[in-house]
């Protein structure tokens, strides 16, 4: 597993983290048992950064981290991360108060049961607050100790830039993948700038970058999922159809078709993290071995002739699911 550091001034990571939604069930029935059979894994692959949010599960992803640091003992094996900022109150979806994101990361440190977290997100912007203001109260988080770095989560640059300049942001969380490659105009370029992490989520398009992609069945069953664009009809069929081409290329490539995606992300840029999250441990491993692989400027270039910039059919979020994240271009 090759390593690279989390932020300009942060540890030094896996260059592949986990993302721990999957911890919940947002993708399907998840048990605690299972997840912390995921953490188990991580350790053995050398996946040593863990990604985590107040809202995963309301709770339930921190605190499955938590039991498992409990029972393991001794310091931390993952620099861990997590987020606040989103609200289920019956008016704002989202909350960038200082009171509401002190409260959320307190209840955060005490069901992941560490004093600190290496690096705490603002999850999303409320646009009720200036970035600038929203910037300080995080940084008060660093000087009481808290948190070690902080991050931002779904920005446009030039939201990026106003809060760096205030306080040094480490990394900034965006869904990045050879499906969804908005991040190529601006963001990428910013965080290199700054010298944040660009943290990229769903690095494997939501299943679409691997071997065993939803069907139109299993999506069904899935709330996020079945009323996703990219999952529904006539959409499908075509991100289906160019699956099949990529996962041809891999196999003809003699590795696992989520290996390969995962292996292009970390080819983007030095600063460029993939945290993919699974319940399974087998998928697991796959794209944990993406985090080893070199690849060619002609292996490059192969992937790019199957997947062109743009082949994803659908947007990656209906409407309803676009409230939160910046759009800048």
């Amino acid at each position: 597993m090759k390593k690279r550091k989390l932020g300009q001034n942060g540890p030094t990571v896996s260059v592949v983290g986990y993302g721990a939604m999957s911890f919940t069930n947002f993708y399907g029935p998840a048990t605690d048992e299972g997840s912390m059979e995921i953490l188990d894994a991580c350790v053995d692959l050398g996946i040593t950064h863990v990604d985590t949010s107040n809202v995963y599960g309301m709770g339930r992803s921190e605190t499955v981290i938590g039991d498992w640091l409990k029972k393991r003992g001794g310091p931390p094996p993952f620099t861990i991360a997590t987020k606040g900022g989103i609200t289920r109150g019956p008016q704002n979806r989202f909350n960038n108060d200082p009171g509401h994101l002190t409260e959320a990361l307190d209840a955060s440190l005490t069901r992941l049961g560490v004093e600190a977290v290496d690096l705490y997100y603002l999850h999303r912007r409320d646009t009720r607050f200036e970035v600038e203001d929203v910037a300080e109260t995080l940084a008060g988080f660093v000087k009481a100790g808290k948190v070690k770095a902080i991050g931002l989560s779904e920005v446009a640059p030039s939201t990026l830039r106003r809060a760096h300049a205030v306080h040094p942001i480490a990394a900034v969380q965006s869904e990045y993948s050879l499906s969804t490659r908005l991040p190529e105009l601006g963001l990428i370029q910013t965080c290199a700038e700054i010298g944040a992490s660009l943290v990229a989520f769903s690095p494997v398009g939501r299943a679409l970058l691997t071997d065993r992609p939803h069907q139109a069945g299993a999506v069904e069953v899935m709330d996020f999922m079945k009323v996703n664009p990219r999952f529904q009809e006539p959409n499908l069929t075509a991100n289906l159809a160019y699956n099949a081409k990529f996962r041809a290329l891999a196999a003809d490539m003699g590795v696992p078709a989520a290996a390969l995606a995962i292996a292009w992300l970390t080819h983007q840029g030095e600063h460029v993290l993939p945290i993919p999250g699974t319940r399974n441990v087998e998928h697991l491993r796959e794209v944990a071995q993406g985090g080893a692989l070199d690849l060619t400027p002609e292996d490059l270039d192969r992937i790019t002739t199957v997947l062109p910039v743009g082949w994803a059919h659908g947007d990656r979020y209906s409407a309803n699911q676009w409230a939160g994240p910046e759009m800048y271009c």
